[in-house]
């Protein structure tokens, strides 16, 4: 699907790494460089030509945002570095003013370490609980088994809405319904559903939500935080300095812009933004509801391909996305990971940031296959190649 539009696709490589990072289209590197080329200037601070034309690009990213994910404003679009800032921003800028001791946030083991280890912070710091729901057989989260660990210290329900290694995609419509009924807090973690799959942020009634840029199609440095506009106008900035503030004075008085611009100070990443917002249009010209059902597709042909290779063992077959975590029975995860390399097969191996994941695997490390709308099933039968001659595994590596 649209390989043609993806210059690095040229070169002898089957990328199957989507999940660290996504490759990028044409359009959005001419729109980047055309930043460079043809109207370089910083935003909101200069009333030439080259600056209303950066400031209208950039801002209108904003609302390409909130058409995406279905926010009710702009205003409730935050432009952040990627995910890691963003959930940064939401524990220390929101929840540590917000939560108390013996307050309880609900996650699980499978989440990134960006979703995690804030929480465990706020946790030493002023004494919250962090409460893991049970995984599934099958390592998934079930709403069912989530619900069972909701009592009345659950202040907050904090998930991805995809896993970055199992791959299954959450019931964030429910979750967000109990969340609603109970006065919970929502944060979902999106990284690896923008682009992916639709998100409704009022539908499934988020609270908070992040995502990157650089997963999406679109550059690294740049990634969005939104937030429900009453909690983004009680949310401390972690940040100060030009262009969030409206004035300040050696009295110690300072007054800061609304809300989303008083959490972006200093010089954003400009030509990122707009980058960002090519890649929004360019995903929106194919279609997400097109890219899932392409990647699901994809990866129950891959499924069928390796269960016929009796050492290959697959951990998350059956989740609804195009993520597959897989070993060679025997073989350490990067080893395998660099034996694939010499046939130009790009694979994640390691423990991708999820490092309590093990304790519900028995696993420390996996090889991980995570496929984007490029991605075809020459690129499967490639890997289903390769891994057929894995019996010369240590030829290569050693």
């Amino acid at each position: 699907m649209n390989r043609e539009d993806f210059p690095v696709l040229k070169k002898d490589i089957v990328y199957f790494d989507n999940g660290a990072t996504t490759l990028k289209p044409k359009c959005v590197i001419s729109k980047m460089d055309d930043y460079y080329l043809n109207h370089t200037s910083n935003i909101h601070r200069g009333e030439y030509d080259f600056s209303i034309i950066t400031n209208r690009l950039y801002d209108e990213v904003r609302g390409l945002v909130k058409h995406f994910i279905n926010a009710e404003s702009e205003k409730e679009i935050v432009y952040t570095s990627g995910t890691t800032e963003s959930m940064n921003m939401i524990v220390f800028g929101f929840m540590m003013q917000h939560l108390k001791k013996g307050d309880v946030v609900l996650t699980d083991r499978a989440e990134h370490a960006s979703s995690v280890l804030p929480w465990l912070v706020l946790q030493k710091r002023i004494g919250i609980e962090v409460r893991y729901v049970d995984l599934e057989d099958d390592y998934s989260l079930s709403v069912e088994k989530l619900k069972k660990q909701i009592d009345d210290k659950v202040k907050v329900i904090s998930i991805a809405h995809i896993s970055n290694v199992v791959g299954d995609i959450r019931d964030t419509y429910s979750i967000g319904k109990i969340c609603k009924s109970k006065g919970i807090y929502f944060v979902v973690d999106a990284a690896q559903a923008a682009s992916h799959i639709p998100i409704d942020v009022l539908k499934d009634n988020i609270s908070f939500m992040g995502f990157s840029g650089h997963k999406m199609a679109g550059p690294t440095g740049v990634g969005i935080l939104y937030g429900k506009y009453d909690l983004l106008e009680e949310m401390e900035p972690l940040k100060y300095g030009g262009g969030m503030n409206q004035e300040f004075e050696s009295s110690g008085d300072f007054e800061l812009k609304e809300v989303p611009i008083k959490f972006e100070a200093g010089t954003p990443p400009i030509a990122e933004v707009i980058g960002l917002g090519e890649a929004i249009r360019y995903i929106e010209s194919i279609g997400v509801v097109n890219i899932h059902k392409h990647e699901v597709e994809l990866k129950r042909y891959l499924v069928s391909k390796l269960k016929n290779i009796p050492n290959i063992i697959l951990y998350n077959e059956n989740s609804e996305s195009g993520i597959l975590a897989f070993n060679i029975d025997g073989v350490f995860a990067q080893d395998t990971a660099i034996f694939l390399n010499h046939y130009n097969i790009y694979v994640r191996a390691g423990n991708h940031c999820t490092k309590m994941l093990k304790e519900e695997m028995n696993i420390r490390n996996t090889c991980r296959i995570s496929m984007y709308l490029y991605n075809n099933k020459e690129d499967v039968d490639r890997l289903v190649d390769a891994l057929l001659k894995s019996e010369d595994i240590f030829k290569v590596v050693i």
